[in-house]
């Protein structure tokens, strides 16, 4: 089987034009790599190749396809967040598998009305399109837009499902817009949702069901969150998903001890088109991005990655983990922690913020309450903007050049 355009599947682009399945039928297959801009004819593009089992791949600007690739294979990229996004090459298959069981969980098909807030040229938006389109769903296309007008949009256009990364969810609640009641379902990807901006949403969407995806490019579905999640866990496997953990030896760990993270299922990846590219690992049937985490019962709770993992005191800290609570705080709405050199203790803790500065001395009290002395973050850096990626993740190098 191959991504479909199916017969009533319409998209709605941002700049007001309809594009229906007879669109495809005068593009050009492609053959080097779609710019995402503009939209119409990078969209165009790729499903037409897509349907022949050509290769594809959108991205923000335009060069060579990676040889080798197989029919039904395409590339899709990484967000980035951490450096150069990475080229991931995929078969339509593993994309595929997921969208009947999405079908199934959130009564996905022909009319429901979709929204898609990121750009095509991430993985998120892209799958979130071509499961749409391959279900006759309409979709509802509103990057680039101002979050007010996005917001807007939602409410005018009907939409019923919602596709977002947390970060494009904070720009939509802050623009205060009116309760948005036909939304459904809003399907969270591409980072934690922390507990002050899920209980914005579920005022600002009052019907619908908030159900945040634990994953990544390479790996696709891993678990998902529903209202019977306990707090700070990502969830349970998502259907077709085998988790394992394993201690840096590569044993499985006891029930409830921290390891990291291995992954099989149809979903996942077929590998990096770079090989010598450092990232998730492969083997075995299971991929890894170096994440850690550990269940109770059959709630998977993460730590971070192993690459954001430091040494204070002896003592190891993940960032992530220091972030999300720092965003649980009065004052605090987004938060970035960054680890510098301390000779004495190896490293020590600065956290970048958006929030109210008023609320400083409350907070580091908090997080010294928390953490300790030694691991929580010595200051707070305070910015009124909060810089993002094309793929609507936080843009880390940019918070890292914060004074």
């Amino acid at each position: 089987m191959r991504f479909s355009w199916h017969s009533q599947s319409r998209v709605f682009l941002s700049d007001g034009a309809t594009l229906g399945a007879a669109d495809t039928a005068t593009c050009p297959i492609p053959r080097s790599v779609l710019p995402d801009r503009p939209l119409g004819p990078a969209l165009c593009g790729a499903m037409a190749a897509a349907m022949v089992g050509q290769n594809f791949r959108i991205a923000p600007t335009a060069g060579p396809l990676t040889q080798g690739l197989g029919e039904n294979e395409f590339e899709v990229l990484t967000s980035g967040s951490s450096g150069a996004p990475r080229v991931i090459r995929r078969g339509q298959n593993s994309w595929l598998a997921s969208f009947a069981v999405n079908q199934r969980l959130f009564n996905l098909g022909i009319g429901t009305k979709v929204g898609i807030l990121g750009r095509l040229s991430t993985s998120l938006g892209l799958y979130a399109l071509c499961e749409g389109l391959s279900l006759g769903a309409d979709l509802y296309l509103y990057e680039g837009l101002r979050p007010d007008r996005q917001a807007a949009l939602i409410l005018d256009q009907g939409v019923q499902i919602l596709y977002a990364t947390p970060a494009q969810l904070v720009l939509i609640a802050d623009c205060a817009p009116p309760l948005m009641a036909n939304l459904a379902h809003l399907l969270v990807g591409g980072g934690r949702l922390d507990p002050n901006l899920a209980k914005t949403l579920a005022k600002l969407f009052p019907n619908a069901k908030i159900l945040q995806f634990y994953g990544a490019s390479e790996t696709s579905f891993i678990t998902l969150c529903d209202k019977d999640t306990p707090p700070n866990s990502v969830g349970r496997p998502y259907p077709g998903v085998k988790i394992v953990l394993t201690s840096p030896l590569g044993k499985p760990v006891l029930a409830g001890d921290l390891g990291k993270i291995l992954v099989k299922s149809s979903y996942v990846a077929l590998g990096y088109t770079d090989p010598t590219v450092q990232g998730a690992v492969w083997q075995d049937g299971y991929v890894s991005v170096g994440e850690w985490g550990r269940f109770e019962g059959p709630y998977l709770f993460l730590e971070g990655r192993a690459t954001r993992m430091v040494t204070i005191a002896d003592q190891n800290v993940f960032l992530e983990g220091v972030e999300a609570y720092l965003c649980s705080l009065k004052g605090v709405r987004q938060a970035f922690v960054l680890a510098e050199p301390d000779p004495k203790r190896g490293h020590r803790l600065r956290a970048i913020v958006q929030g109210n500065p008023a609320c400083e001395a409350e907070v580091l009290a908090a997080l010294r309450q928390e953490f300790g002395p030694l691991k929580a973050p010595k200051r707070l850096s305070f910015r009124t903007d909060w810089p993002l990626l094309p793929s609507g993740k936080v843009d880390a190098s940019a918070l890292e050049k914060t004074p």
